[in-house]
This record gives structure tokens, sequence and C-alpha cells, in this order.
């Protein structure tokens, strides 16, 4: 049942996308050897991260045709406001969809002033500007007709995976404001009411271009593509970590329906991904992480409440 709703979810989306922006462009990674750091939504000290991030140093490449539509360089005095970004460029895909690539180090701006940008065309080389503690680049996709950020794995497809989600830990807090961790190995008792379950789940670093073993998944910045919970069976949260979509000056994620993101990302580093009421009695809570790849890990725990 569980995996059918996920399919389900997976199918609405990919609907909402082709509905709201027609076909999709085809799009590629900017970089074949860059070793993904932090991945789109991400925990970012209580706010979603909006952009994969890659440790590189080679050039970054277009993800797809298009135009120049915007170009920030080193230098650049237009604006003395900070640029977290650094130096970074913003390529025009058509229909609303728009690629940005930031923390350059060099660009080619000026090359495509004039001329179309093709796909896999070098843009700029991976750098270390803006706010940035790492030699790399940011990747983002943003369509300005429906206002939403795009994880770039839904597009575009994931990259080689070969790290299992690991749930590191689950939390339970009531409606008084009060954490109780959960040991898979022991019932818990517990009063009835309304809970929230922050999950903290993550997928450690794939080894990448002969770089040898990745982070363990304690300090990956890798995070799952869906996040689902159930009670007795019965799906009581599903976070779906595709797009953000930002409404009146308002960034809105989607769990069970579009929610504010400070709902979700309040509980740095983990993720709340349902809220629900138990009821006396036996209770089984099951925690599912899925990753873009369709590897799944999940845990379960056995709830007495009274």
């Amino acid at each position: 049942m569980q995996r059918m709703q996920r399919m389900q979810r997976k199918l609405i989306l990919i609907l909402m996308m082709c509905a709201a922006g027609g076909a999709l462009p085809a799009l590629d990674w900017p970089s074949q050897d860059a070793l993904l750091t932090r991945s789109f939504g991400w925990n970012n000290q209580g706010r979603p991260a909006l952009a994969a991030v890659f440790e590189a140093a080679g050039p970054v490449r277009a993800a797809g045709a298009g135009e120049l539509l915007y170009a920030r360089q080193n230098g650049d005095r237009a604006s003395r406001m900070p640029a977290p970004l650094g130096d970074w460029i913003a390529v025009d895909h058509g229909d609303g969809l728009i690629s940005i690539y930031g923390h350059l180090g060099e660009s080619r701006a000026a090359a495509f002033s004039q001329e179309a940008i093709g796909t896999g065309e070098i843009i700029g080389m991976a750098g270390l500007s803006g706010w940035s503690r790492q030699q790399g680049f940011s990747f983002a996709l943003y369509d300005r007709k429906e206002r939403w950020w795009i994880n770039p794995s839904a597009i575009i497809g994931s990259r080689e995976d070969t790290g299992q989600p690991v749930i590191l830990s689950v939390l339970l807090q009531d409606e008084e404001g009060r954490s109780i961790a959960l040991d898979s190995r022991r019932a818990l008792a517990l009063s009835q009411g309304r809970y929230t379950v922050q999950v903290n789940a993550a997928i450690p670093q794939a080894v990448q271009a002969g770089r040898g073993a990745g982070s363990s998944a304690g300090d990956s910045g890798l995070v799952p593509y869906t996040v689902v919970v159930s009670v007795n069976g019965t799906e009581v949260g599903a976070l779906s970590l595709e797009t953000f979509s930002a409404r009146d000056g308002v960034l809105m994620a989607y769990r069970n329906g579009r929610v504010p993101v400070e709902t979700i990302y309040g509980p740095y580093p983990a993720l709340e991904a349902a809220d629900f009421w138990l009821n006396r009695g036996l209770a089984d809570l099951e925690i599912i992480a899925q990753d873009r790849a369709g590897n799944e890990r999940s845990l379960s725990y056995r709830l007495q409440v009274e």
C-alpha cells in the first residue's frame, strides 16, 4: 500500500511539472566527476538547501541548451549588496526553466553575451567565491512560471548511488514541546495525544571519480528523497523533497500538501516528517527513508499509548 502511495505521489509530481511547463528540456549534470556534498533539501541550519552543492576543481558545464540570463562576476560593482553565491551565472532554457551555477572561480559569461549556450559547453570553473567553504560550485533549477525550486534529481536523474539511506535518529515531540527519543529495541509508553515526529536521515557519500571512500552518514549532507511515516500501517505523513514553491514571499515544502518550510526545517539537523494523533492502545510506528534511485531503509517502533 505505501509503495503504491509513493508511486502515485511521484506520478502526480511528473504530471504537475509537465502540465505547468510542457515537455521538460533534456538536462545533464554540470560535471560528471564532481563530488556531491550537499543535496537539494538538506537542512541548512533551519532552512532548506535550494541547490545541490559539489566539491570540484575543474570546469562547470551548461546543464542544457539556452541563453545567458544573468552573470555576476568578480569585480562587479553594480550592487554593493552581499553576494552569497559569489560569481554566478543563470541560464534560461526556455518555458520558464532556469539553471543557476554559483561559487564559480572564473566564468565565461562574456563569450555567451550575444549567442546561445549549447548543452555541455563550459560556462566557468569551480571556485571558492561567495559564502562557500570548499572549492566547487552549486547547481539549482528554478521554474519562474510556477515559482518553484526543483530538485535536479527529479528531472535529470540520480547520479551513481551506492549509499543506502540511514536513519540516524527519530524523536517524538508532544504538544508541550517535550522531545522523546525512540528506541527500536524496546516498547515505549506514551500518553494519548498529538505528536510530531522528527527524523534525522542521511545518505552516505558514494565513491566518486576515484576519490576513495566518502563520508559516513553522520556527517553527510545528503538527505533522502522522501520520508514516509505510518502508524499501524496507515500513512500519517509523507515528506517529499522534490520541489519547494514560493507563494507571496513564503517558501513552501510538500508534506501531505504544501506547508511553510518553517514547519519542517525547525529541528536542525532533523526534518519534521509528520504531525499526527495517537489513540490509546498498542501502536506500531514505521519510518521509511528512500533515495532517488529507489533504495530505502525503514525502522519500526512499538508504542504503548495510555
